[in-house]
């Protein structure tokens, strides 16, 4: 199967690198390439690509403003934004928007075409850095609350979430704990029903706010 990408960023040797990187793996396809957020919008609209690459930085709309957009606009389409920073900010604003992945400028070729296959699958995928934060910043939150000791996840459930927590994919979950990606996608389901969460993200959060990571 090929994953039809549209490239959005204002500055062109940026397209010309994520296009490179991709080319190197001939499961992508680049449909499409646009400077600023109603470009991006447009082509979205003409091309409906399965994954949109996204710089928050756009000379016309804010990043998340274009993420919410793709996002009413072609639901099933896997919104990566890839930015040069990790402003606490900005990365809450696009993923509340909708966005599956935020990753960093400073990614590997191999690391990007990875991560982009995961979004392609559906699951969320955060930069380490990103997702380190993310559960530092709730567990200040909630430092003078009580934790929950109740654990309804059993110790396989706990191994994963506390990976994905950590930003990991399921492959790399998999690889890690010795498990088929199956398996993981199996632990990571179970996970989330028990917690009443909807997504990878949301499971991680609440598991930090319960002090299990």
């Amino acid at each position: 199967m090929t994953i039809r990408t549209l490239v959005v960023d204002d500055y062109e040797l940026v397209r010309l690198g994520v296009r490179a990187a991709l080319a190197a793996d001939e499961s992508f396809a680049v449909v499409g390439e646009a400077e600023d957020g109603r470009s991006a919008l447009a082509l979205v609209e003409r091309l409906r690509p399965e994954v949109v690459v996204l710089d928050p930085g756009l000379p016309d709309l804010p990043g998340p403003e274009v993420c919410r957009a793709i996002c009413r606009q072609h639901p099933s389409a896997a919104v990566v934004v890839l930015s040069p920073s990790t402003e606490e900010e900005l990365v809450l604003g696009c993923l509340e928007a909708g966005a599956r992945a935020f990753l960093v400028k400073d990614i590997r070729g191999a690391d990007l075409r990875r991560s982009l296959e995961a979004a392609a699958r559906g699951e969320v995928v955060l930069d380490p850095r990103v997702a380190g934060y993310l559960v530092a910043r709730l567990r200040r939150g909630d430092a003078a609350q009580p934790q929950e000791t109740e654990k309804p996840l059993n110790r396989q459930q706990l191994a994963v979430i506390r990976l994905v927590a950590q930003g990991c994919t399921n492959r790399e979950i998999a690889a890690a704990l010795g498990l088929s990606e199956k398996t993981v996608k199996g632990y990571l389901a179970e996970a989330m029903r028990r917690l009443g969460v909807k997504n990878r993200v949301e499971a991680a959060l609440v598991a930090s706010r319960r002090g299990w990571v």
